[in-house]
């Protein structure tokens, strides 16, 4: 999240970041804002002071005797009680809503990021491996439901659509690219392996950004009602919904329950969990860089994603990722980022799968980061690269959020830590990868070489008997 203080000190270069993501200028409403309330925090300081020098006064004249002033301060006195917590509710109104408007507002892009409405002004890094030519390549969701080993038909009944059935030597193949992911990030690289909830709170998505402004991505869980849910709780909901009955209004019943619920958010990436592990936290400088990494399922709505990928396992609903998260000093975020982008590099380097990375232009970034590169993995049936991870630098935006401080070696006042987050990498789009690009002329899947260990000998996947 902005500081409405950086803002006010530099409105013209906060309004060239957000034009560089498409976004018309908004310094000058989110400074009116801040004015407005400023004034009423100054006339709010004032009340109570007067309030406070008008009680002594009072104690000053009744000690002179002068009962006509001692009266007067009295009444003065008890009327600013009054109009002090109007006040407050004013005061905390406009910050609620100055919050609510700088929460909805994307980071700013580093300088360095290129220029670009959408993909199209991505800047190719660098390209590693050859992709091989495979004659007639076949879809990964055509090798795996020939074999007998990806079910998209029982998933659905039983889920709906963007659901898949792994069996057999897929299913053991997703889980030894998971296990080989993890091992090397834990065993080479640094990261400590952490088993996270999948259920988070409000207070969590909205640390890492996907609360308030992409609800509509996330699946939610509910518990019904809470412990303390009374007579009058249930008062309430009907006065909320009965009026927009007797009008034949529609009304978003579900709304009205969660108020008395207890929600929870499944993860849409356990970048979520791994990233609030720092939250409302002072760290000390010693404990930095805090390199975390998991594996988890993941849970993604899809709402923006209509007609995209409708086949196979490229956009499901629930899918399994490894996340690399770092919390480190300002001084070492870009460092640290170059460095995160090797080791997502390097799981498919060992998978021996060509990819290419690409530094994403400012129009085509995620709503919290600063700068980002793209992973694209070759996929043979599409005869193109598709996106496998995402390596993001978000500076002090989303520890703004959280809360999140370390205190600086010399002594100096908590600062805000920064935070990056990366695939490293979607575990599933790395199945499709293998599927594609290790198929076999019969429709048989050779097991990757480093991958073998994990698959208790078996060497080639074929049709389930």
């Amino acid at each position: 999240m902005h500081d409405i203080r950086l803002i006010r000190d530099d409105p013209e270069a906060f309004d060239r970041a957000l034009g560089r993501r498409g976004l018309a200028p908004l310094s000058a409403s989110l400074i009116a804002k801040d004015e407005k309330r400023r004034e009423v925090i100054g006339r709010l300081q004032a009340m109570q002071e007067r309030r406070n020098a008008a009680s002594k006064e009072v104690g000053q004249a009744k000690a002179q005797k002068d009962e006509a002033r001692a009266a007067a301060l009295i009444e003065e006195v008890g009327r600013l009680k009054q109009d002090v917590p109007a006040a407050e509710a004013e005061q905390k109104a406009l910050e609620d809503e100055l919050a609510a408007e700088l929460s909805g507002i994307p980071n700013s892009p580093l300088a360095e990021v290129p220029d670009g409405p959408d993909e199209s002004g991505n800047v190719e890094l660098h390209r590693v491996g050859e992709p091989k030519p495979i004659h007639d390549a076949k879809a990964h969701y055509d090798l795996g439901e020939a074999l007998g080993l990806i079910d998209f038909e029982a998933a659905s009944r039983m889920s709906g659509a963007r659901f898949a059935v792994l069996k057999g030597g897929v299913a053991r193949l997703e889980r030894a690219l998971l296990s080989f992911m993890l091992d090397l990030h834990t065993g080479e690289h640094g990261y400590t392996e952490v088993a996270p909830p999948l259920l988070v709170r409000d207070e969590a998505m909205f640390g890492t950004a996907q609360l308030p402004k992409f609800r509509d991505d996330q699946f939610m869980g509910v518990r019904l009602p809470k412990k303390d849910f009374s007579v009058g709780d249930l008062n309430e909901l009907i006065t909320r919904v009965r009026p927009h009955m007797e009008k034949g209004e529609p009304y978003d019943f579900f709304d009205a329950v969660f108020r008395f619920s207890e929600p929870l958010w499944l993860i849409p990436t356990a970048e979520v969990s791994l990233t609030n592990l720092v939250r409302e936290q002072i760290l000390s400088e010693e404990e930095l860089p805090l390199r975390v990494t998991a594996g988890t399922p993941c849970f993604r709505a899809e709402a923006g994603a209509a007609g995209r990928d409708t086949r196979g396992l490229i956009r499901q609903h629930q899918f399994t990722k490894v996340e690399l998260v770092s919390v480190t000093t300002p001084e070492k975020s870009l460092e640290e980022h170059e460095r995160m982008l090797g080791c997502a590099e390097e799981v498919l380097k060992r998978l021996e799968l060509p990819f290419r990375t690409v530094t994403l232009c400012a129009g085509d970034m995620g709503f919290s980061s600063q700068k980002t590169y793209d992973i694209e993995v070759w996929l043979p049936a599409q005869n193109a690269y598709r996106e496998i991870s995402s390596c993001s630098v978000c500076g002090d935006f989303q520890a703004r959020r959280m809360n999140a401080r370390y205190r600086p070696a010399e002594g100096k006042g908590p600062r805000y830590v920064h935070t990056l987050n990366g695939s490293g990498v979607a575990v599933g789009r790395a199945l499709v990868a293998v599927l594609e690009n290790y198929q076999q002329p019969d429709g048989s899947i050779a097991v990757p070489e480093v991958l073998k260990p994990y698959m208790g000998g078996l060497e080639l996947i074929e049709r389930a008997s």
